[in-house]
Order: structure tokens, then C-alpha cells, then sequence
């Protein structure tokens, strides 16, 4: 049973019966169909199929040689409607089964952010057609929630929002020449994060640090696509999965000036979501990439 089923609002599946049932929904009333060769020639195939506005389950496996199609694994997706990041993208298959995990350094962020690729079979369909050269294109961040709340907003005025976005900007500038190894851009980035540290700590000592910290995106735990996050509230719609009646929350969200869409349980969110407001919680990552083949 996959951990996040329940984020897509599958959360009353209980047990193999009832999931083999939902497995063979989705395969008998398919959305999006790839067929497609692994790397050692088997014949396989992915079924995806919605149960909410860009919310499903994908179910991946091969066919045998009469012709029938047996099911491996299924995981549930939620794809995002816009591009996330225009940086380069690598991928690399994982070694228990045919999927693969993505990475994107983008400098807005900090860190490397792996996620999985939810459109795998599209990715193994067109990968012989593309040049070797190639790099993939730009990638659609998606979260699914496992548990979140609802904070309130930090306070700014127009002019601090406009230094923020300035010394955003120029923080971005800074990486992208420390990465080429530009020695002035890496001492810049030295004493700027003994600064801030110095500034954090000093705050701490009269304010609460979720007043301090506005956007946050940090690994957690050990696998590596799943992370906690901060991030301020664009929009928010609620909808519902019509395989099981329950509803889930859509809400497009702001973390560290990266634009990405989350879905969450709405029994596993405290507090009502609103634009302006931020989100908390526990996410897996997921990325839809674009290809030119």
C-alpha cells in the first residue's frame, strides 16, 4: 500500500482486495496509456488514469507473451499546471523497479531537489528518438501532503517585498557563478550566510522563528524526494475523488520564489487554507518533465 494514497484521496482503500479493485479501475478506464520497452527489451505499460482535476493513480507493468497485462506497482501522482524550474534536469533509474528519480539544482533554493518522475513512460517512449546530447527540458514540480497546517502570513510592507525580491535576484546571480567557481561569488556567499546566521540568532531570542523564516524547502527523513516545506498560498480550490467521495485540497504554492502545485487530504489539514496564507508539512515530490523527442 503506498504510503501517499491517501493524499489523493484514496484514504478509505484499505487492504490488497480493495486496492487490486482500484488497480484494475484504473486499468480498464485508463486516461493516458504508454507502451514502451525496458532496457532489457520487455514489453511494458503505463495506465494512468484522473479521479480528480489532475489527481490519480498510475499503475505500471509488462506484458507477457500472450498478450496480457500484469500489474507491478502503482503510486498516485498530482501533475502541475506550469513550469517549476527551466533548469537543467538529470535522471537516473531506481535499482528495485522501473522508475526513475529526477534532480534539479536550482539556485533559488539551495539545495538539490530530487523528485520522482511521474511520467516515466513518456520519458522511455521518446528517449531513443532524442539526440544523446540532449538534457531534458523544463520540469513541473507537484507535491502530494501527507499531513500539513495552515499558518498565517508573515508581515511586510510593499517596500520590504520588492528588497526581498531584489536580494533574491542577486543571491541566484551569486550561485550560478559559485557553481562555474567564481571565488569572489563563493566568499560573497560565505559572509552573507554568516550574517544572516548572526541575524537569525539574534532574533530568535524575542521572536518565534516561523515569523522569521518565511518560505522553507528542507530534506526529511531518509528518502531522498521527501521534504518539509513552507510555502505561501497562491490558490486553493477544494475538490473531490470521485472513486472514493473524499475531498482534497489543490493549492498552488510560493516556496523560495519557486511556484509549485500540492495536493493534501482535507481530514489531514489543520486550519483553513486561503491565498496569502502559508502551508506547512510533510510532502513527497513529484515532477512532470518536458521532452523534445
Amino acid at each position: 500500500m503506498h504510503t501517499y494514497l491517501e493524499s489523493a484521496g484514496f484514504g478509505s482503500i484499505k487492504g490488497r482486495r480493495e486496492l487490486d479493485r482500484l488497480v484494475s479501475d484504473t486499468v480498464l478506464h485508463f486516461d493516458e496509456k504508454n507502451i514502451f520497452e525496458d532496457e532489457e527489451g520487455t514489453l511494458m505499460a503505463e495506465f494512468s488514469r484522473d479521479y480528480a482535476p489532475g489527481i490519480g493513480l498510475t499503475v505500471c507493468g509488462e506484458f507477457d507473451d500472450t498478450g496480457d497485462f500484469h500489474p507491478e506497482y502503482s503510486f498516485p501522482y498530482f501533475k502541475g499546471a506550469g513550469v517549476s524550474s527551466e533548469e537543467e534536469v538529470s535522471l537516473e533509474k531506481h535499482a528495485g523497479k522501473e522508475s526513475f528519480a529526477g534532480a534539479c539544482d536550482d539556485p533559488r533554493v539551495g539545495v538539490t531537489m530530487i523528485f520522482y518522475l511521474i511520467n516515466m513512460g513518456e520519458f522511455l517512449s521518446k528517449k531513443t528518438k532524442m539526440p544523446e546530447n540532449e538534457v531534458p527540458g523544463p520540469v513541473k514540480f507537484s507535491a502530494l501532503a501527507k499531513e500539513g497546517e495552515i499558518l498565517l502570513p508573515v508581515r511586510k510592507d510593499k517596500n520590504s517585498e520588492k528588497e526581498y525580491r531584489k536580494q533574491a535576484q542577486e543571491y541566484s546571480k551569486l550561485v550560478n557563478a559559485a557553481r562555474f567557481g567564481d571565488e569572489e561569488a563563493i566568499e560573497s556567499l560565505t559572509l552573507e550566510d554568516i550574517d544572516i546566521y548572526a541575524m537569525i540568532s539574534e532574533r530568535l531570542e524575542k521572536e518565534d522563528v516561523l515569523s522569521i523564516v518565511d518560505t522553507s524547502f528542507m530534506p526529511y527523513g531518509i528518502e531522498c524526494d521527501q521534504y518539509s516545506i513552507i510555502g505561501t498560498i497562491i490558490t486553493c480550490e477544494k475538490v473531490r475523488n470521485i472513486y472514493t467521495g473524499e475531498h482534497i485540497y489543490e493549492m498552488e504554492v510560493e516556496i523560495c520564489d519557486i511556484h509549485m502545485d500540492l495536493c493534501i487530504n482535507a481530514e489531514r489539514l489543520f486550519g483553513e487554507p486561503k491565498p496569502g496564507r502559508r502551508f506547512k508539512g510533510l510532502v513527497w515530490l513529484q515532477g512532470d518533465v518536458c521532452f523534445n523527442g
